[in-house]
């Protein structure tokens, strides 16, 4: 079955009324809109208009707006890693190769398989990476199921099988402000880490971890993000169905309960977004702010990383959950 190239959108509504468009280029969330403590919808996602993703201007800035990520989502550094002692070249940049390459799965058209539109509506959809594409071993057949259920849940499964031995890191790269636009900085975050990845000047892991008590990152408790700018990889305290991290926006008593089965969270905050892109709502400095269900980036050349190694014969497996609330 090969991947078509049309671009198409799936809707997925639920008893509250709250909007989901998952788009088939990037396996991308498009938007999500819900109602806040004034009942005035708000789309929370941060993107340039759906008709716009699949474009060469988005791809030149690479920000993966709403994309599933792969095959390994993060940074794997010199663009290299070995297995069973043979070493695999990855495309890189100045020695970073970057959420799965220069066509990493954020920039391909995924076959839609599935669609529910009945309680707790769910679409799916599957990518099919060829052996030695991007310079990854195996033939990796991709999944992803967005479900959209009556609490207001939107959870996300990544599933992956292949038949050689390979490395897979997947995540979603969505964009959140819970005002509907703007800045993010008047949100208050909390995460659930007691360490961090210390990083050097490319951005790339050294291998040690940082504790995070008086860190000026720590966000064990509540703490208003302010101009503050995220790019890191917290180490997770939560294991399945608890909370890995929250953001809440006075200004429309919406909160966001994220939680993941994966050992980090890649917590992104960037102080702005490309000009020349045309968003579907109006943005300021520090417009938004990703939260990364994954792995360690460039675990595959670290022993004391967790084991990204996935076998013929088992079942690679991400669960991201994304749980909205109001206070009014």
């Amino acid at each position: 079955m090969e991947n078509n190239t049309e671009l198409k959108t799936v809707k997925l509504v639920n008893k509250a009324s709250t909007e989901v468009n998952i788009v088939n280029f990037g396996a991308a969330i498009g938007s999500i809109k819900l109602y806040d403590k004034n009942h005035k919808m708000v789309n929370v996602i941060v993107s340039p208009r759906i008709q716009d993703l699949p474009s060469p201007l988005n791809k030149t800035h690479n920000q993966c707006f709403g994309a599933s990520i792969g095959r390994y989502a993060g940074r794997i550094s010199e663009g290299k890693f070995e297995l069973d002692d043979k070493e695999f070249s990855l495309y890189q940049e100045n020695g970073v190769h970057l959420h799965g390459g220069e066509n990493g799965f954020q920039y391909k058209y995924w076959d839609i398989i599935e669609e529910n539109h009945d309680e707790n509506p769910s679409v799916k959809l599957r990518y099919l990476s060829k052996h030695n594409e991007e310079g990854y071993p195996g033939n990796l057949e991709v999944f992803v199921t967005y479900t959209l259920n009556e609490e207001n849940d939107l959870i996300i499964e990544y599933e992956a099988k292949t038949d050689k031995k390979t490395v897979v890191n997947l995540t979603n790269h969505a964009y959140f402000n819970l005002n509907g636009e703007g800045s993010v900085s008047d949100h208050f975050l909390k995460i659930n880490a007691d360490k961090i990845l210390e990083i050097n000047d490319k951005q790339l892991p050294t291998g040690n971890l940082n504790n995070l008590q008086g860190h000026a990152k720590d966000f064990a408790t509540n703490r208003l993000i302010g101009n503050r700018n995220l790019d890191d990889t917290f180490v997770l305290n939560s294991d399945g169905d608890e909370l890995s991290a929250q953001l809440f926006a006075p200004l429309t008593g919406i909160k966001l309960d994220m939680s993941t089965n994966q050992p980090a969270v890649v917590v992104y905050a960037p102080e702005s977004l490309p000009e020349d892109l045309t968003y579907q709502t109006r943005i300021s400095e520090f417009p938004s702010i990703c939260f990364e269900g994954q792995n360690f980036p460039d675990s595959p050349n670290f022993r004391n990383f967790p084991n990204s190694v996935l076998q013929p014969g088992e079942t690679y497996y991400n669960r991201i959950s994304f749980k909205f609330s109001v206070k009014k």
